[in-house]
């Protein structure tokens, strides 16, 4: 082959690369230009809600809406005890699912991987983390509330503690798997107990990812309308039984939203707000904690 040759064989060699190139570099702005839109629209809306939430919500922010209970129809008065409900609630819900959670994800991820009793809970609380809340509201209804016929605070926090424990199964057991096992083999080599490694090693290297899945988790039940419907209901007036029905944010603000009367909606946009300042801060806390990890 001449040198002629060579040099028209290379350029040839060079222009097809060249068109892969184009055609590659096509592609890639097609696609880029496609991920921009959908992040745009997504980003859209929620600015949207954020700003409706924010408009809304501030203007009915005032003294009287943490220390007054639900008014009556068209009269001055505050949601202390919704708020009072809901904080009741998520707090008890999240210290009885917790322990829960976290111990069945010690299990899973350090005592028994690959059993059927492993795979069976798994697969059940891969099932509670899917399931439609109002679906949990309903099962602790005909468990709970039609047995012994009558809504309490006790029969919300047992729905919410539901949804609680799938959330942090699932986060401990993933963050306990994502610890090296050269840590418990360490461990191990210098004598130390199971029971104390997991306890001070491998729990301690997830701490951050446990208490994120444990924030998030709170997060959720924030906002749980459906599961308090069925269970919980409501109260208009301040009540610390948890025996009898309890008023909690959630449930307040779907009655006061759908209500013909103005002083119930301006009560019902302030405690959207309130709820999204509430879970957002907990996602950034939880987001902050994740980094320092």
């Amino acid at each position: 082959m001449t040198t002629s040759q060579r040099l028209i064989s290379a350029a040839d060699v060079n222009q097809a690369r060249q068109a892969r190139y184009n055609s590659r570099k096509r592609v890639n702005q097609i696609a880029l230009t496609l991920s921009l839109a959908a992040m745009a629209f997504g980003l859209f809306w929620l600015v949207w809600i954020l700003w409706e939430t924010v408009r809304l919500g501030v203007g009915g922010l005032n003294l009287a809406l943490f220390t007054e209970s639900t008014p009556p129809p068209n009269e001055a008065g505050g949601i202390a005890n919704a708020i009072y409900g809901s904080l009741v609630m998520v707090f008890l819900a999240t210290f009885v699912g917790t322990p829960i959670g976290i111990m069945a994800g010690i299990y899973l991820a350090e005592y028994d991987v690959r059993s059927w009793l492993a795979s069976t809970t798994r697969f059940v609380h891969d099932i509670l983390l899917s399931a439609p809340s109002i679906v949990i509201g309903l099962f602790v209804y005909a468990v709970v509330v039609a047995r012994f016929k009558s809504f309490s605070a006790y029969a919300g926090i047992f729905a919410l503690a539901l949804i609680v424990i799938p959330v942090v199964i699932r986060t401990t057991e993933n963050m306990l798997i994502l610890v090296p096992a050269s840590l418990r083999e360490a461990a191990y080599a210098l004598g130390t107990p199971k029971w104390r490694v997991i306890t001070m090693v491998t729990l301690r290297a997830a701490r951050a990812g446990v208490i994120t899945g444990i924030l998030l988790a709170v997060a959720r039940i924030a906002g749980e309308t459906a599961p308090l419907l069925f269970t919980a209901l409501s109260n208009q007036f301040w009540n610390s039984d948890l025996s009898k029905p309890m008023a909690s944010l959630p449930v307040t603000i779907f009655k006061f939203a759908m209500s013909p009367y103005e002083n119930w909606q301006h009560l019902a946009w302030a405690g959207v707000f309130l709820i999204t300042v509430a879970v957002l801060g907990l996602n950034i806390l939880a987001r902050v904690l994740t980094r320092q990890k």
